[in-house]
């Protein structure tokens, strides 16, 4: 324990305070050593007959805005503010400044880019706080703005807790720092000491994605039936969206064991995180109404079968992905047990594969180490405002190793190589 605080301590200086210009969309580019993991790492990109030929060669039928970037460098590492306590979920506001939940105080905070970390107040935080019972993974997990609702002014927010009977969703306006009354969005959905899932995303559809856990009651997750071990997908008023697989249910994936991080892609696709039991993790795309296989698959094997594969898996002791980020460039995951974020790249393809399920491996590239060991347990990423990746460090919810200023938000840019 004492070398890995003394590895993380001197690389963490080594890195931090270099400013970044802008590359495109969400790619920082500087000069920098690059970033060296341990140990080879174990992951890799989902097999098919396209999966190790050359990238498709864009044309008139190429989808939109992805570039071609098969390595990055971590070009700067720099912290935004430390002392967090367990921080969890990660928004940007339409102001620049980030709101952040703390999973175990049930508090909310909003961080700025100076270093400015202000506690949010008001009736809907008291709200939140009593109506959160932290207990295990669970507690005040995700939370997501709400597209439209304000620039300059009040802010729709939501959250998703951990409650006495399930786990819901909340939304609320953010004034300021004040946080008024709350409404339920979406109830019922199973909680348990682990597992609970807890991500919330607006889609470019404008919808609300929530992604849950099967609580370690695997059989809810194939069950259309249950909202365990799904990706749901509501109107922002908390309603089924249209196009849902039933018109009548919020669900939209199945067959999950515990998604805690979803992203589009420029050209649309949906990737989704998720923490496997004992040999894989997992990178999928997401497509309306697909059984992703759990608990009869775990990894990848289950097309012939009539489940989607992952485009990307890794052994569970390189990477336990939560939240992830995607650019135009490659997709990151923060990674707990692993200790690392994960970068997937993406690779152009036509608009014909998107609609092509059997094409979706060949969409990425083979994964990508970053930041190995430095920082401890990684939760969340997001694209920050600038185009730098904002990273939540996770060493504070007692399954870390915490160093003096832990948790942290870093700020990461990296360089095409």
């Amino acid at each position: 324990m004492g070398h890995d605080r003394r590895g993380r301590g001197a690389r963490r200086r080594a890195v931090v305070g270099r400013a970044a210009p802008v590359l495109g969309l969400g790619l920082l580019v500087v000069g920098c050593s690059p970033d060296t993991p341990d140990a080879a790492p174990t992951s890799v990109a989902a097999p098919s007959p396209s999966a190790t030929s050359p990238a498709p060669t864009p044309d008139a039928a190429t989808a939109p805005a992805v570039q071609d970037v098969p390595t990055v460098t971590v070009a700067s590492v720099q912290d935004v503010v430390t002392g967090l306590d367990a921080p969890w979920g990660l928004a940007f506001l339409p102001d620049g400044r980030a709101l952040v939940t703390l999973r175990d105080a049930a508090r909310l905070v909003v961080a700025g880019a100076d270093g400015s970390l202000s506690d949010v107040t008001g009736p809907g935080a008291d709200e939140i706080a009593a109506a959160t019972v932290a207990r295990g993974e669970g507690g005040l997990l995700g939370v997501a703005v709400v597209p439209g609702t304000g620039s300059s002014g009040p802010v729709d927010v939501t959250v998703y807790l951990t409650s006495r009977d399930d786990n819901r969703v909340l939304r609320a306006t953010l004034d300021g720092t004040t946080l008024g009354p709350t409404r339920v969005l979406l109830d019922g959905i199973p909680n348990g000491t682990n597992h609970n899932g807890g991500r919330l995303a607006f889609g470019p559809d404008g919808h609300l994605y929530v992604t849950t856990g099967d609580t370690y009651t695997t059989r809810l997750a194939p069950d259309p039936g249950s909202l365990g071990g799904k990706v749901l997908r509501v109107t922002a008023d908390g309603a089924p969206a249209p196009g849902n697989p039933d018109p009548s249910s919020p669900v939209w994936t199945r067959g999950h064991r515990n998604v805690q991080g979803i992203g589009w892609a420029p050209d649309g696709r949906a990737f989704a995180a998720e923490f496997g039991q004992d040999t894989w993790d997992e990178l999928n795309v997401l497509r309306a109404g697909a059984d992703h296989g759990w608990p009869t698959v775990e990894g990848q094997g289950g097309a012939a079968q009539g489940y989607a594969d992952p485009v990307a898996v890794w052994a569970t002791s390189e990477a336990s992905p939560s939240g992830l980020a995607v650019t135009d460039e490659g997709v990151y995951l923060a990674g707990l047990r692993g200790r690392t974020l994960w970068r997937v790249p993406l690779r152009p393809v036509t608009a014909a594969a998107l609609d092509d399920p059997a094409a979706d491996a060949a969409g990425v590239g083979t994964p990508q180490p970053l930041l190995a060991g430095e920082h401890g347990r990684l939760r969340a990423v997001e694209v920050a405002p600038d185009g730098s990746l904002w990273v939540l460090t996770n060493n504070t919810d007692g399954r870390g190793d915490p160093v003096p200023g832990d948790d942290r938000i870093l700020r990461v840019t990296v360089r095409a190589d």
